[in-house]
């Protein structure tokens, strides 16, 4: 199926969703209602960039044939120059359309449960990690997302030998999921008294958000545990035990909450991470079905690859996936990650397109 073919199906696909909501039966049904106005949303980008292109295609072979039947100069030259517009935008507009044709990732408008753990370096890979977990709230905080604490294990001088914490807001998972895998950083640690630079690496996994229905967990599964939970460093013991952790015995996993002072709301919390973990176990699985040459140059997400080094020295951070270095680590550990992420994004794109395009 050419191109063209492929844009007639999705627009005739939309035509048949927009008649569909517009039954009676249909719109008093929410449930169905929901899910065909989820399906036109996800093509309605396509379609109005298709109609866009199909009408300068006409627009140009209106003035490609002025051109080909040559008479008055003045009105032959305005036609030469409506063919040169045209044909930039009609070229740009094939290229977003291919870029919007590109397979969605199903999970990319949902909010994510980002875990950091301090890894190879003792104190100073904690303090590290709290380095990340920091920029990245401040980078939620710049898109004006919403971050909570589901759970931390501190250390006595400021750092996290674990953080886990929600991130919500539209998008989340799109930009955060290229942050999956390990962060090396190299420095001279605040405790090194004769200056040597230490090299210590932290892990991030960023995984989606997980609904109830694509994840059924049975109650039996669970062992359930309640206990007294602590403050910071230890302090401001509780005297109600609300915290909580979980345990999924047929996987073995294991997640406490105790952030919140309601037993109820720890419960809560842990059982959407539980359900994420769990979500990207069944993901993993699919994902190790594909094939080595069909795997994306940025990664699997798997916590063993190294995707970036922040170079304190030499104030520079470099991703390893893209070949990007970058100077200035202090604004960006305020949160300014944005170009590092647009450019490891991009090179997926463009891997994809050139996937998309291979007969």
């Amino acid at each position: 199926m050419s191109l063209w073919e492929r844009l007639a199906a999705i627009e005739a696909r939309f035509e048949e969703l927009t008649a569909e909501m517009g039954r009676p039966e249909v719109a008093a049904d929410h449930e169905r209602l929901q899910a065909l106005a989820r399906e036109r949303a996800s093509i309605d980008e396509v379609v109005a960039l298709y109609r866009e292109a199909r009408d300068v295609e006409r627009a140009l072979a209106g003035a490609a044939q002025i051109v080909a039947d040559g008479g008055e100069a003045e009105m032959v030259e305005l036609a030469r120059e409506e063919v040169e517009a045209l044909t930039a935008r009609r070229d740009d507009l094939e290229a977003r359309l291919k870029r919007a044709l590109l397979p969605k990732d199903p999970h990319d408008e949902r909010n994510v449960i980002v875990e950091v753990r301090a890894g190879t370096g003792g104190d100073e890979a904690a303090l590290f990690a709290a380095d990340l977990y920091r920029m990245y709230a401040r980078y939620a905080d710049r898109r004006r997302w919403q971050t909570e604490i589901v759970s931390f294990n501190e250390t006595g001088i400021g750092g996290f030998k674990e953080v886990i914490f929600e991130v919500r807001g539209r998008g989340a998972y799109s930009r955060l999921k290229y942050e999956s895998g390990v962060h090396r950083v190299q420095r001279v640690p605040k405790t090194e008294a004769q200056g040597r630079i230490h090299t210590s690496a932290a892990t991030v996994a960023v995984l989606p958000e997980a609904e109830e229905v694509e994840v059924a967990i049975d109650e039996g599964d669970l062992r359930v545990d309640i206990f007294h939970s602590s403050g910071h460093g230890g302090q401001n013991v509780q005297k109600v035990a609300t915290a909580v952790r979980l345990i999924h015995l047929p996987t073995g996993l294991v997640v406490t909450c105790q952030d919140e002072r309601s037993q109820l709301k720890n419960r809560m919390k842990a059982m959407s991470v539980l359900r994420a973990r769990l979500l990207a176990m069944k993901t993993e699985a699919q994902h190790a079905e594909i094939s080595e040459a069909r795997r994306s140059q940025v990664g699997t997400g798997e916590r063993s690859e190294k995707i970036r080094t922040y170079n304190f020295p030499q104030d520079r951070v470099t991703d390893h996936r893209v070949g990007l270095t970058q100077h200035g680590l202090d604004s960006l550990l305020d949160g300014e990650i944005d170009a590092l992420i647009d450019a490891v994004a991009t090179s997926e794109e463009a891997r994809q397109l050139e996937t998309q395009a291979a007969p």
